[in-house]
This record gives C-alpha cells, structure tokens and sequence, in this order.
C-alpha cells in the first residue's frame, strides 16, 4: 500500500490529519504538483484525473479523492468512528463534508484558479468568476460561524471527517488564497484555534 502525497496541498492534507487520528501509518511517495509529476502517462494510469492523493493498493487498486481514502480507512479501521457512529451521526457528518465541499472548498478554488498570482499562466483568469467564489466564500462562513456557537466540533460534537476537511481548507483560503474569514467570525476563529492546536494538524 502506498499514498502518493504532496505537502503543501489541501486534498492531501485532509488524508494525513485523518490517518493520524486514526493512528494509522501508510507509506507515502510525493508527487510533485508544481513540476507536473501528476501529468506523466505512469500517473495519469493510476488517476486519470491528474490529481492527488491517490491510494495504491497491493494488487495496483488504486483509489483517488480524499473522502474515498477516507472512507477506505473507515471501513479498514472502524475506531474511532470518524465518519459517525448512527444513522443519524453518519448523515450529519456526511452533510458537512459535503457542503464543505461544495459551497467552501469549491468556491475558494474558483478564487484560486481565477484571482491568484499563482495560477495566472495556467489559463486567462476571470476575475469576475474569482469574486464570485469569494463572495460565495464570505456567505459560506456567516453559516459556519452560526453552526458552530456554542459547539466544539462541527458534526456530532467531536472530531470527525468534518474537521478532517474544515481544517486544510481553512488554512488553504487564508494562509494562500487570501479569502480569510472576518474577525467578527469569532465561533470559526475559536474552532480554527482549536483544530490548529491538535497534534494531528501537523501530519
């Protein structure tokens, strides 16, 4: 078994703050996004997407997207339930990945792709495109800071998957991409505080 990683990166990120709450160890091989690595024909057989993480497995299976790596794990290594433990607990957590997902990480990305420095020679940046992910960015994080008054975690008031996701994303937006949330988001500032603290946010 074998994940192909690559340090600066969300996606990636997420499967490392999950493997390690789960105090599961994979041996890892970097793929290095900035030199194209992910484009070569031997890649691109393993991830037709280009993209990373990948998970090999012994037999060459190999298993692409963050949250399907994680949900692998999941499955291999039930404890603890990071994904949930009920029905109900399982549909929440899955609710907030989900929409962490979409209405956050995606729309940071479109701030990424069409409104950074970094990425202008990939293609002709719209910048309209790149403030439409922003103000989708700032909507998103009005309804995060109101979820989490008075919570500890997002989903089923522990760490879950949510964090898994929530965390790298976060610190993509404002570390990198340069969406940060607002002071008066304080519940997401708290939160944010906390997550950072956690051994796990350094794997």
């Amino acid at each position: 078994m074998k994940l192909y990683d690559y340090g600066m990166a969300p996606n990636p990120r997420r499967v490392r703050i999950f493997l390690h709450e789960k105090g599961i160890e994979v041996p890892r091989e970097t793929i290095d996004i900035t030199k194209r690595e992910g484009r070569t024909k031997e890649f691109l057989a393993k991830n037709p997407m280009g993209g990373i993480p990948v998970l090999e497995l012994d037999d060459g299976t190999c298993i692409s997207e963050s949250v399907a790596i994680c949900r692998y794990f999941e499955a291999l290594h039930p404890e603890p339930p990071l994904f949930g433990a009920t029905p109900a607990e399982i549909g929440e957590v899955d609710m907030w990945v989900r929409r962490l997902e979409l209405y956050l990480m995606f729309q940071v990305g479109l701030v990424w792709i069409h409104g950074h420095k970094l990425t202008a020679h990939l293609l002709d940046q719209n910048p309209a495109t790149a403030e439409f992910g922003r103000a989708r960015t700032h909507a998103f994080y009005d309804i995060l800071d109101k979820a989490l008054e008075g919570r500890d975690f997002i989903a089923c008031n522990r760490f879950t998957a949510a964090e898994t996701v929530a965390l790298p994303t976060l610190d993509f937006a404002c570390q990198l991409v340069g969406v940060p949330y607002k002071d008066d988001h304080t519940n997401i500032k708290a939160w944010h505080d906390r997550m950072s603290a956690r051994e796990s946010s350094g794997a």
